[in-house]
């Protein structure tokens, strides 16, 4: 991965970096399985007959069982009321998780879509470069559930740890984010 270089157009602002073919096939092997996760949450909603007679379409309104899936569509509220907050949290996932998945899915296809299957240089737009933070920051989310990654760490796993390679992963993903970051944030000097 090269750090992504802002050159201004026309059109506005394009995002250029290069991947190598193994770097691509990861990034889009990740991305497939955060947007499988995300149509698997979908379709595990029940029916609803309002959306029926609406078209105004409902979630889920129990939390996602997995703690990969809790940490990408979180509880919206919480307080010392823990009875006030299942009925609070339920009632806003029911109404708000169909919009969030649809925006995360989105922005995973982004990903998809502008990924060079090959590896090598490619390009962004301002839009497709937000759609890849967002993503990105999905896919490192899902990764450090599973690595328990919180703020004691590990920053580190031994060479032989089973999950070694993950971490390295979820670092290289933590690197790619901040260069486009940066990217984003720079204006040009005219």
């Amino acid at each position: 991965m090269h750090k992504w270089k802002r050159v201004e157009t026309d059109d506005g602002p394009r995002f250029r970096s290069v991947l190598a073919l193994h770097e691509s096939a990861l990034l889009r092997s990740l991305a497939s399985s955060i947007l499988g996760m995300l149509d698997a949450r979908e379709s595990s909603s029940p029916p609803d007959e309002l959306e029926l007679i609406t078209g105004i379409r409902a979630g889920n309104a129990a939390p996602p069982e997995d703690a990969t899936m809790r940490r990408l569509l979180p509880d919206f509220h919480r307080s010392d009321d823990d009875n006030n907050d299942e009925a609070m949290n339920a009632a806003l996932r029911s109404l708000h998780e169909p919009a969030i998945i649809d925006a995360k899915r989105v922005a995973v296809q982004q990903v998809l879509d502008t990924v060079p299957e090959q590896g090598g240089r490619f390009e962004l737009t301002e839009d497709q470069a937000n759609a890849w933070i967002a993503a990105v920051n999905d896919i490192r989310l899902a990764l450090g559930t599973m690595l328990q990654i919180g703020p004691e760490g590990p920053d580190e796993l031994p060479a032989g740890h089973p999950m070694a390679g993950q971490l390295s992963v979820y670092h290289w993903l933590t690197v790619l984010q901040e260069y486009l970051v940066v990217a984003l944030m720079k204006r040009s000097r005219r």
